[in-house]
C-alpha cells in the first residue's frame, strides 16, 4: 500500500528519542523549550509555545485571544473539525466563509460576513497552499480584527518569500504523524505577542504560575496540554530535516503537475512561482462527469494499494453542527467536497511510487464508467 500520506522516523530520530527515554526527565525538562527555540529560528516568530496536540493549541490560541461567549470568528468550513470545535470551546460562534477553487477561504467574501460581534478571521492554509494573506490583514486592520491562522497544514510553507509563523497575530503548527514533520501527536502556537505566549504558557500547564520552592498559585483556567520530553526530541530531529522532506513532497507534486498537465477529467490546485508549499495533501478535483463516480474510484485505489483519502466533510454538514446551526450551504465548499480526492503525496515516496499512483489512477478512470467496480 502506498500510503496518502506517512510520517518518516529515521534511525537519527530514533537515537534522540532513547537519550530522552534514558535521561531523568520524561516531561518538564529542557527538550520542549530546546523545540520551541528551534521553531522560532526556523519561522522567525518570537515565541513558541508548544502543545500535546494542535486541537490544544487552537484552544489555546482562542483562550489567549480572550474569545468568548457571543463573539463571531470568520473561518473556513474546509478543515478538520477541531478549528471550529475549538471556538466553540470558549464560546465563540464559527462564521463560515466560502472557498476558493484552491480549497482556501474567498478573502472577497470576508467583508460581508463581518459584524459588530466579529473578533477575529482564523483562515485555513488547505493543503500547505498559503491563503491571501495581504488581503486578509488589510481588512483585520480596517476592522479591528485578529488574524489566527490554522497553519495546521502549512509548516515549510511560505508566502512572498517569508515563511509561515510569523506572519499573523497568532499562528497554529500540528505536529501530527501525517504532517510534514511529527512529535506523534504534538502542535504549536507561533506569537510575536509577550503577552499572548505568558498566557499560553499558563493555559497549557493547569494556569499555574510557580513561584519559589513549593509554591505556587493558580492565577487563570489551564489544562495539562504539555508536549513531553519524548515528543520533543522527535521534534528537534525531524525540524532539522524539514527542508529536505518538502522538497521531497514537491518533486513528488512536480511529477504529478507533469503527468497530468493535459488531463481534462480532473484538476489540480497550482502553487504561485513565488510561493512554497509544505504539499501537506495533494488533492485533484474531479470534473462533473467523474465526481459522480467518486465513491466507486475510491474504493478501487484502495483495492489497488493506492492510499487516498478525502479532505473535508464540510464542518457544517456534520451532523453536530447541522443540529446547532441548522441547514447550511455554501456552494464552492459543496462542490469542492464532492470533487475532491487526496492522492499520495510525502516524503517516503519514491517516483516510482508516483508513477504507480498516475497509472493506476488512468487505469481506473479510462474504463468505461458503468465497468468501475
Amino acid at each position: 500500500m502506498i500510503h496518502y500520506s506517512t510520517q518518516l522516523i529515521d534511525d537519527d530520530d530514533i537515537e534522540e528519542v532513547v537519550k530522552v527515554l534514558k535521561s531523568p526527565f520524561l516531561t518538564q525538562g529542557k527538550k520542549v523549550q530546546e523545540f520551541e527555540e528551534a521553531l522560532c529560528e526556523y519561522t522567525g516568530s518570537q515565541y513558541a509555545i508548544t502543545f500535546n496536540s494542535a486541537t490544544s493549541a487552537l484552544h489555546g490560541a482562542y483562550f489567549a485571544a480572550e474569545l468568548e461567549n457571543g463573539d463571531e470568528v470568520i473561518t473556513s468550513p474546509l478543515s478538520f473539525v477541531a478549528t471550529s470545535n475549538m471556538l466553540l470551546e470558549v464560546g465563540a460562534k464559527p462564521i463560515w466563509c466560502d472557498i476558493k477553487a484552491d480549497g482556501n477561504l474567498d478573502e472577497k467574501l470576508i467583508e460581508s460576513l463581518i459584524t459588530p460581534k466579529t473578533k477575529a478571521i482564523v483562515p485555513v492554509h488547505f493543503a500547505g497552499k498559503a491563503v491571501n494573506l495581504d488581503k486578509i490583514h488589510q481588512i483585520a486592520k480596517q476592522y479591528q480584527l485578529l488574524v489566527i491562522e490554522d497553519s495546521a497544514h502549512a509548516l515549510g510553507s511560505t508566502y512572498n518569500g517569508k515563511k509561515i509563523g510569523a506572519l499573523s497575530d497568532m499562528t497554529i503548527f500540528s505536529f501530527h504523524a501525517i504532517k510534514p514533520i511529527t512529535t506523534g501527536e504534538g502542535g504549536a502556537v507561533m506569537t510575536d505577542d509577550a503577552e499572548y505566549a505568558s498566557r499560553l504558557r499558563l493555559f497549557r500547564s493547569h494556569g499555574i504560575l510557580k513561584q519559589k520552592l513549593w509554591h505556587s498559585d493558580m492565577i487563570t483556567m489551564g489544562h495539562n496540554y504539555r508536549l513531553t520530553e519524548i515528543a520533543a526530541a522527535l521534534g528537534i530531529s525531524q525540524l532539522k530535516k524539514i527542508d529536505t522532506f518538502i522538497q521531497k513532497r514537491n518533486k513528488i507534486a512536480e511529477f504529478y503537475e507533469n503527468a497530468f498537465a493535459d488531463e481534462t477529467r480532473f484538476t489540480t490546485i497550482k502553487i504561485d512561482t513565488k510561493d512554497i508549499s509544505s504539499r501537506h495533501l495533494y488533492p485533484i478535483l474531479l470534473n462533473d462527469s467523474l465526481k459522480v463516480y467518486k465513491e466507486k474510484i475510491f474504493q478501487e485505489l484502495l483495492e489497488s494499494k493506492i492510499g487516498v483519502q478525502v479532505h473535508y466533510k464540510p464542518i457544517y454538514k456534520n451532523s453536530f453542527y447541522k443540529e446547532k446551526f441548522g441547514e447550511i450551504s455554501l456552494p464552492n465548499a459543496k462542490k469542492f467536497y464532492e470533487s475532491e480526492l487526496s492522492i499520495p503525496c510525502h516524503h517516503k515516496m519514491s517516483l516510482d511510487d508516483a508513477k504507480l499512483v498516475v497509472s493506476t489512477i488512468f487505469r481506473i478512470i479510462n474504463k468505461p464508467m458503468g465497468t468501475i467496480t
